[in-house]
C-alpha cells in the first residue's frame, strides 16, 4: 500500500507544473515565557530544514517554503490560540511546527487545528494525555511522551543508588504529567517520593515552597518544571536555604541558562532530556555550527518535524493537511531509504520517482501508536558549569 500510494504521488507531482504559491509553515514557540532560552535554537533547527528543502529544489515541483513564527508564550493558552488562530487564518499555513509546551499545545490543537484542518507536529510537547486527546489524526510528535521519560528518570535515580527524592513540579499539563509518571516508574522500582507538591512560574520567592520540600526531605529534589522560570527559582531558593544541594532536571530544566545562573552550586547535579547519539545528530550538530545556532535540547526534534511535514506533502502530492497527514507515519518510518539531516533533497527526490523513505532524522525518528517519537534520552550530568551527557538511554 505504501508503494502504492508512493508511486501515486510520484506520478502526480512528475506530471504537475510548481504551485503558484508558496508553502507556508507555521513556527509556534514560546518566544517569550519560561523556556524562551531554548526556543530561537528550535525555531532555527526548524527554519534550517526549510532552507535546505528550498535549496534543493526538488520540492513540489520547485515550489518555495516560507516560514511564519508565532509566540506561545509556552504557559498562556488563550495567548497561543489567538497566534495559532492569526496564523491559520490571516498567514495561511499550510502546517503548524510546534506548539512547545504541552497546555498551550493542547489548547492550539482543541481550539484552531482541528477546527481548521490543520496538521500540527510538536518539537517538545510531552505530556502523556496527548497520547490519548482526540486529534481527527491531525497531531503528531517528535518528542517522546513522559511516560517515556518517567521511566528514564527512575533507571537513573535507581541506578546512581538513590532511594529517596522529594518533587516540585509546575502546576500544569505538563508538570502533573510528568510527575504522576515519576511516581509510578520510580516507586515501581523501589524509590520513595517523599512528597510532590505544585509551584507556579513567575513567583518572586519560593521560600514556602522549599520549605515543605525540606522538611519532607530526600536524598534529591526532582524539579519537573522550566528553566527560566519557577523552577529555577526552585532550585536558587533551595541552595540559599541549604534545603538541598543535589537536583534532578528533566527535560523542561534542560539547557544552557540554567547552570549559567545558578554557578557551581549546580554542579553534580543531574538531568534527563530527548537525545541520541545516533549519525543523524552528529550531522544536525555539524549543520547547525555552520547555520549560526546551537544543536541544544529540541532542537534536532524541531528540524525533524518541520521535515517530515515537507516530505509528506511531496509523498501526497498536496499540501492540504487533510491529504497529506496520511503520509507523515509513511516517510517517517521503514520500509525505505534511510535518509539523515543534510539529506532533504535526496528524500524529497526519491519520493518524486515514486521510492520509499524511511527517515531516520536528527533524533533518530521512529513514529509509534498514533504519531509520537518512542523517544531515546540522554543522561545529564552538570560539570564545570555545563550540560555534560553521561550516556544514552
Amino acid at each position: 500500500m505504501k508503494k502504492t500510494l508512493m508511486a501515486l504521488a510520484a506520478t502526480t507531482l512528475l506530471a504537475a507544473p510548481a504551485m503558484a504559491e508558496d508553502v507556508k509553515l507555521g513556527i509556534i514557540l514560546g518566544f517569550t515565557g519560561p523556556i524562551e532560552s531554548l526556543t530561537p535554537d528550535m525555531a532555527a533547527g526548524a527554519e534550517l530544514a526549510i532552507a535546505e528543502a528550498n535549496a534543493s529544489g526538488n520540492f513540489m515541483g520547485g515550489t518555495n517554503i516560507t516560514s511564519v513564527r508565532g509566540d506561545s508564550t509556552c504557559i498562556d493558552s488563550a495567548a497561543a490560540t489567538a497566534t495559532a488562530e492569526r496564523l491559520v487564518t490571516a498567514d495561511k499555513v499550510d502546517g503548524i511546527m510546534g506548539a512547545d509546551c504541552s497546555g498551550v499545545t493542547t489548547a492550539i490543537l482543541q481550539n484552531v487545528a482541528m477546527a481548521n484542518g490543520v496538521v500540527m507536529i510538536s518539537p517538545s510537547a510531552t505530556s502523556p494525555a496527548l497520547s490519548t486527546l482526540e486529534d481527527n489524526d491531525l497531531f503528531f510528535r517528535t518528542a517522546p511522551s513522559d511516560a517515556r521519560q518517567g521511566q528514564v528518570v527512575a533507571d537513573i535515580l535507581i541506578d546512581r543508588g538513590i532511594k529517596t527524592a522529594a518533587m516540585s513540579y509546575v502546576n500544569n499539563d505538563y508538570g502533573k504529567g510528568l510527575a504522576e509518571s515519576i511516581i509510578e516508574n520510580f516507586t515501581a522500582a523501589g524509590g520513595t517520593i517523599t512528597i510532590s507538591a505544585g509551584h507556579e512560574d513567575g513567583k518572586a520567592d519560593y521560600g514556602a515552597e522549599v520549605g515543605a520540600l525540606a522538611q519532607a526531605g530526600g536524598d534529591i529534589l526532582i524539579v519537573a518544571g522550566y528553566l527560566d522560570q519557577g523552577g529555577k527559582g526552585i532550585i536558587q531558593a533551595s541552595l540559599d536555604t541549604g534545603a538541598f544541594d543535589m537536583f534532578f532536571m528533566p527535560d523542561g530544566m534542560i539547557g544552557d541558562s540554567l547552570p549559567e545562573a545558578i554557578g557551581p552550586d549546580l554542579d553534580g547535579s543531574i538531568g534527563s532530556v530527548p537525545g541520541t547519539d545516533s549519525k543523524g545528530a552528529a550531522a544536525f550538530a555539524d549543520m547547525a555550527s555552520a547555520a549560526g545556532f546551537a544543536a541544544g535540547p529540541f532542537a534536532a526534534e524541531s528540524y525533524d518535524a518541520a521535515a517530515l511535514m515537507l516530505m509528506a506533502m511531496q509523498a501526497s502530492g498536496s499540501k492540504d493537511s487533510n491529504v497529506y497527514k496520511n503520509s507523515i507515519m509513511d516517510v517517517a518510518n521503514a520500509p525505505g531509504i534511510k535518509i539523515l539531516p543534510g539529506e532533504l533533497g535526496k528524500a524529497l527526490e526519491a519520493i518524486a520517482a515514486g521510492k520509499d523513505v524511511d527517515y531516520v532524522g536528527a533524533s533518530a525518528v521512529e513514529l509509534i501508536g498514533d504519531g509520537e517519537s518512542a523517544g531515546s534520552y540522554a543522561e545529564i550530568v552538570v560539570k564545570g558549569g555545563k550540560n555534560t551527557t553521561a550516556r544514552y538511554r
